[in-house]
Formats: structure tokens, sequence, C-alpha cells
């Protein structure tokens, strides 16, 4: 039997999202960001990691979501995601991380096709967990011009 895709699910808003756990390094409390001149509105800035420096946006205003203030759940998710030129390590703040899990079908849906405008690009696909839709990010598509641009600084 084949092993089943495991995904580290948080919140956003009143949404719930996926991140495959193969992308995850770690799962970070809430810490003191170092703002960047000019950066993008989603870009927060940077955190230290053990002395390497880890670019940290914000997936709330990523997703086009209206802003909030840290609280006690807010978590900074380190990934490694593929950018035009390797590896590159990233943090994602969001607003809750609830458990590593499997989704309750091994398949996902793909996007709904409902506009020209909308693609969906950014989903790798729809799951569902305890009855309740799960949208699974594509990581790379979703930051991967904040990895080329941290790449290029």
């Amino acid at each position: 039997m084949a092993e089943r895709a495991q995904y580290v699910t948080l919140g956003v808003a009143d949404e719930l999202f996926a991140a495959p756990v193969e992308k995850v390094q770690e799962i970070l409390d809430m810490r003191p960001i170092a703002r960047l001149p000019q950066a993008p509105q989603t870009l927060l800035g940077m955190i230290d990691v053990r002395g390497q420096g880890i670019p940290v946006v914000d997936l709330r205003l990523t997703l086009g979501l209206p802003p909030a203030p840290d609280n006690a759940n807010t978590r900074i998710i380190v990934l490694a995601i593929a950018g035009h030129d390797g590896e590159l390590r990233l943090g994602l703040r969001a607003d809750r991380v609830f458990e590593v899990t499997i989704l309750d079908e091994d398949a996902l849906d793909p996007p709904p096709a409902v506009s020209g405008s909308w693609s969906g690009h950014c989903i790798a696909g729809i799951g569902r967990r305890n009855g309740n839709f799960v949208t699974v990010l594509d990581l790379e598509r979703l930051l991967g011009s904040f990895a080329d641009a941290a790449r290029a600084a």
C-alpha cells in the first residue's frame, strides 16, 4: 500500500488551508520581524532562525485578505520551496496551525473553473478533512515571486 500524503493544516481568517508536510521545515511562535524598506506589503520582513535570515510573507495579504493583528495562535511556518535557482527557505505567517494530517481522500479535486480571469494557479487542489473543505496550496506558484526576489537581493 502506498503511503498517503501528509499535510500541515493551517487557518487564515475562517478558511482552512494545507501545505505538503515535506515542504515544512519548522513551525515557530511569532517573533519580532525586521521590516525591510520599500518591501511589498505582503513581505513582512526578515527573522533570524539559528543565524540564517529568513524572509517572512503574510499569507493573509498574499491571498488578498485584510490584515489582522498577531495573537497567541499566530505562527510562522518555515518552508523550503523550489525557486528558479534552487531551494529557498521562506517564512509564511498564518493565523494558526492545526495539525499534521492526511486528507479524507488520496486524490485532490482540481480548483473550480468558474471564471476566465481566475485560474486558481496557486491552488494544488481541494481536499476534505472531517467533512470540511481544505485548500491545498501550490507553494511554489503562490510564493515563487518572493523566492526569485529574495535570491536577487
